[in-house]
């Protein structure tokens, strides 16, 4: 008899769904990130397509190493906000010697707002009191991305 086209699409969902969190568990172990290149190369294709804005924070151990990445917000465009205390949980839940800041502009501009770098110096502030330090910030829009450190300011 077969099976119907929803069921058809939902068990497609499923196994690409199941395909992703396994590849996902995969990269970020081996990598050592020594670039704002680096780690683009590894986010662009998680974040080019996402319609909302989504903030992740990225946990390094003493040898620049992925230990973990997690998403700690995801809203519509411009309330995205994280406060510290939520970047700094997971840097610290998971034993992170240094931690990177990614953010995603749906909106295709890769340039960071006002918003962007107050909340950037915030959390490298936040982070010298914790002794965790932040070593990047990046916006990424569609294919693109910004480094608040390649632009200094950070």
């Amino acid at each position: 008899m077969g099976i119907k086209k929803d069921k058809a699409v939902t068990i497609a969902a499923a196994f690409e769904l199941s395909r992703r969190a396994a590849s996902e568990e995969k990269w970020y172990s081996n990598e050592k990130i020594s670039s704002p290149s680096d780690i683009a190369e590894i986010f662009i294709p998680l974040l080019r397509d996402e319609l909302k804005e989504v903030f992740i924070v990225v946990c390094l151990n003493s040898a620049n190493k992925i230990i973990k990445y997690e998403k700690i917000s995801i809203g519509n465009l411009n309330s995205s906000v994280v406060q510290p205390r939520e970047v700094f949980k997971t840097a610290i839940e998971n034993n992170s010697a240094n931690i990177i800041l990614i953010h995603n502009h749906p909106s295709g501009n890769p340039e960071p707002s006002n918003e962007d770098i107050s909340l950037t110096r915030k959390m490298v502030e936040a982070g010298k009191l914790m002794e965790i330090q932040v070593f990047d910030h990046l916006i990424i829009a569609g294919n693109n991305f910004t480094s608040l450190v390649e632009k200094r300011i950070i």
